[in-house]
């Protein structure tokens, strides 16, 4: 209960650590609290922009029922009776996403922004936000998994291309390369006439593999045993031309163990990244979380508006080829414990302890 004195009111008020947060519109905030203005009898998110309240005018709460309860409405602006902006847009996106999928052809912008009930301008500023890519990127990487898994499933070429959704032969085999990593049917053959260039040195983690095409850095891989490492890069690339690293990719390799050992250090080198439309959204938001934090599954799993995803995002945890620089050890379980990692939960358990004493 408030006291009922102005003054008392706005000391108890500046005394609490919620108003500082409220000051800053802190964003993070947002489903840990409510706070409501008894001068309009409205309450909102700590993160709403409306005009700062006077002090002795607040009161907290710590949910929106207990608001409403005490005879408070939600606030129009930033409506904290609905779910947090980031979920309805990230829910709204996915939408899009699946919408994207099981179109024959990339829908355009408009017809997304027709369907979302939004402008361009901002259909493509919320999907960039929510899944790290533009809707035209997003709608390359699913073409691109169609054709990739025609071309495995034994379709001749021609067919995969127009399966994957191509209008035409001759636009594809304009990006063939770039889509790929090589040429189609060297693609249908495992990697065939296709260069990796490949070092394995010596990190604190053990063993380390980096792998590099003609793109950028294509995996980086982790084990006690080197061997197991080359057999590894072999099984991923069965007929491409591996080839040991020179001198100037020694200095690549430099630079990815010198990342694992100072992760403040980042990694300014280019990336191959290979995979699914959807776990490259995943990827995409592993790479998101800050050096020295952490996220669960779920967390994941909603950031990329999939929120029942958890299990398909643990798959996309571990089918990661590039430890580190796409940060999988970064993901932890809902009550903050190590879960399994592709290379080891003590390898795990040593990148955290880093980045957090860097």
């Amino acid at each position: 209960m408030k006291p009922n004195n102005a003054h008392q009111r706005a000391s108890t008020t500046l005394n609490d650590p919620r108003w500082a947060t409220l000051i800053a519109r802190d964003p993070a905030a947002d489903g840990t609290f409510v706070y409501a203005v008894t001068t309009t009898g409205v309450y909102c998110r700590p993160s709403c922009s409306a005009r700062t309240p006077r002090p002795e005018n607040v009161e907290f709460f710590p949910s929106t029922a207990t608001a409403q309860s005490a005879g408070f409405r939600p606030c129009l602006r930033c409506q904290p009776d609905q779910p947090p902006l980031a979920e309805r847009q990230a829910a709204r996106v996915a939408e899009l996403c699946r919408l994207i999928d099981d179109a024959a052809t990339p829908p355009t912008l408009r017809q997304l922004a027709d369907h979302a009930g939004l402008s361009t301008y901002h259909t493509h500023r919320v999907f960039k936000t929510v899944t790290g890519v533009t809707p035209k990127a997003y709608a390359s990487a699913r073409r691109n998994h169609r054709l990739k898994e025609a071309l495995g499933a034994g379709q001749s070429v021609t067919e995969a291309i127009y399966h994957a959704g191509y209008n035409s032969s001759g636009r594809f085999y304009e990006k063939s390369t770039s889509l790929l990593g090589m040429q189609p049917r060297d693609y249908q053959a495992g990697g065939n006439n296709t260069q990796i260039h490949f070092a394995i040195g010596q990190c604190s983690l053990g063993a380390i593999l980096v792998a590099r095409s003609a793109f950028g850095i294509c995996a980086i891989l982790l084990d006690d045993d080197p061997e197991v490492l080359a057999r590894d890069l072999q099984a991923r690339f069965p007929t491409a031309q591996l080839i040991g690293g020179d001198a100037g990719f020694e200095q690549w390799v430099a630079q990815v163990v010198g990342f694992v050992e100072t992760p403040r250090l980042g990694l300014e080198l280019p990336l191959d990244i290979r995979g699914t439309a959807f776990q490259q959204r995943v990827w995409q938001a592993l790479r998101d979380i800050a050096p020295g934090t952490t996220a669960s599954y779920g967390e994941i799993a909603r950031r990329i508006g999939a929120p029942k995803a958890v299990r398909a995002v643990a798959s996309a945890c571990a089918a990661n080829a590039l430890a580190v620089a796409i940060p999988c050890h970064r993901v932890v379980r809902n009550d903050g414990s190590l879960s399994g990692y592709r290379w080891g939960v003590e390898r795990k358990h040593a990148l955290l302890k880093k980045e957090a004493e860097s």
